[in-house]
């Protein structure tokens, strides 16, 4: 990938998280329904209302910025997506749900870096309208993050007392 600009660099970023969060929405759904604890399930499938949330929230980033929404793949998203479905056609059980904790936060951790990315590259390009619906979307993700990290300690905590 060549870019020339920093205001290209955020657009093909604001492109890839538009992918991103495309992806996620179908994911989460997945995630959702293949989790056997409770706790996460509901965290899972909580945030994919709010990402569903966050691709219209992308779409008044490409506006902002004068785009037409527009999606670039993001090899990273799709080898763990990738990852994701090898791993679960051979898992189940309390491994898969603790490998579905893992991923989830490993997601999130990404999102969020790619998001602070973009937050600084919007504002140092003047986009500051694109600058704050991309912060409203970064603390939702870190909220996001918080929760599922709740919900896995408490799966820890809950093995080691069963064990």
């Amino acid at each position: 990938m060549t870019t020339d600009s920093i205001e290209q660099l955020l657009v093909e970023g604001v492109q890839e998280l538009y992918y991103t969060e495309q992806q996620q929405v179908d994911a989460l759904d997945a995630l959702a329904e293949e989790t056997g604890i409770q706790a996460v399930s509901h965290a899972f499938a909580s945030h994919r209302e709010e990402t569903e949330a966050q691709v219209q929230r992308l779409e008044q980033v490409f506006e902002a910025m004068g785009e037409e929404p527009e999606a670039r793949e993001d090899i990273v998203v799709t080898a763990m997506l990738d990852e994701h479905d090898k791993f679960a056609g051979a898992n189940d059980g309390e491994v898969l749900d603790r490998y579905n904790m893992g991923m989830g936060q490993k997601t999130e951790h990404y999102e969020i870096a790619a998001y602070g990315n973009l937050v600084s590259l919007a504002e140092k390009t003047g986009h500051d309208e694109a600058a704050e619906l991309l912060v409203e979307t970064l603390r939702e993700e870190q909220d996001a993050l918080e929760e599922l990290t709740e919900a896995s300690e408490q799966f820890d905590e809950q093995q080691i007392a069963s064990d």
